[in-house]
């Protein structure tokens, strides 16, 4: 139908504005928000993150609680923040029985939040909780997650910079989902929207992918991301790089279907080989040494099926592990303002 037709003009924004309008009429005057920080190995960051996120949380008037999930650390950071919880009942710990990753540590962590409105940050101080007053206004504002941009990265190096654009592109181009560049885990994610993200269950978690999978209306908060304020990574480059292929695996299927035209391309180049070969002994009486052509074809061959295999290999592994059904994690326990009571005798 020609746009010219229509009985009146669509306006996009309109739309949106009458969304956010019925979404601020639904939420709670006075929130409660949640921090989810997972930890593994910081007791050296728990001092600083607290002396700076609480009073600044209580300055601003904001009912919180701060769910710890502490993923199997092996230095004194359950017992830095068991101490720390017994003198704020606004803190929880959920400790995970081993280390299951950050992914499932961030997971548990949502599961277990009790808030309206929840945060995921990282207790290095690399996600401002600055910005934390600006997210709630856009919550306020409508919007179901408001997600954080790194307009600034000068604490990573330049290589990391660069494969997280590479990345970025490279997801983008493949996947249906899309995820905004340069965004992390760190967002404000509302009540209904943290619902449908617990009701998804896959092993293999990607959680930039799952955020946006459950869609919703979304805004973007920029801001510079500083350098951590103690510690260090716990992620190193091949740790980064199965991170990158875990996500890549998870949200598309364009990886296996490359190969079918990789193989149709070889096939009709073969063939035509093959019927250039045969012209040229049967017409022309051309005699065709192939050894070295044989050989590299060969290798060449053999190099493309291991490597097609390779990545059939990376999502049956992923279907091994999903038809398992384990649990995504495993929880030894859940510490708030009081000690576990002893069992019955």
């Amino acid at each position: 139908m020609p746009e010219q037709s229509l009985p009146f003009a669509i306006d996009k924004d309109a739309a949106l504005e009458h969304q956010l309008a019925a979404q601020r009429a639904r939420r709670p005057v006075d929130p409660l928000l949640s921090l989810v920080v997972p930890v593994f190995n910081e007791e050296e960051t728990i001092g600083p993150f607290l002396s700076t996120v609480v009073p600044l949380l209580e300055r601003d008037g904001i009912r919180f609680e701060i769910v710890f999930v502490n993923d199997g650390s092996l230095d004194d950071t359950f017992a830095c923040l068991f101490h720390r919880s017994r003198a704020d009942r606004r803190l929880r710990i959920v400790n995970l029985s081993r280390n299951f990753g950050k992914e499932a540590a961030l997971t548990a962590g949502i599961d277990h939040a009790r808030g309206d409105i929840l945060i995921p940050m990282d207790i290095d101080l690399q996600d401002p909780p600055e910005l934390i007053g600006s997210f709630i206004a856009r919550w306020r504002e409508g919007y179901d997650i408001v997600y954080g941009i790194r307009t600034a990265r000068h604490t990573d190096t330049r290589a990391k910079r660069v494969s997280a654009g590479w990345f970025y592109r490279v997801f983008n181009s493949m996947s249906p989902v899309r995820i905004p560049p340069n965004v992390g885990d760190f967002r404000l994610v509302d009540r209904r929207a943290v619902e449908v993200l617990r009701q998804l269950p896959e092993r293999n978690r990607f959680m930039k992918g799952l955020f946006a999978w459950v869609g919703f209306n979304s805004v973007g908060v920029p801001y510079e991301r500083p350098e951590r304020v103690a510690g260090t990574s716990k992620f190193n480059f091949w740790r980064l790089w199965n991170f990158a292929i875990d996500g890549l695996v998870s949200f598309s299927t364009a990886p296996l279907r490359a190969w079918f035209y990789v193989g149709l391309v070889i096939a009709t180049v073969a063939v035509l080989y093959a019927l250039f070969i045969v012209t040229r002994v049967l017409i022309f009486g051309v005699d065709t040494p192939g050894y070295a052509s044989l050989l590299i074809a060969v290798l060449l061959m053999g190099a493309i099926q291991l490597l097609s295999l390779g990545i059939i290999g990376e999502y049956l592994g992923r279907l091994f592990v999903e038809v398992k059904a384990r649990p995504i994690y495993v929880i030894e326990g859940v510490y708030e303002d009081a000690p576990p009571k002893p069992p019955v005798t």
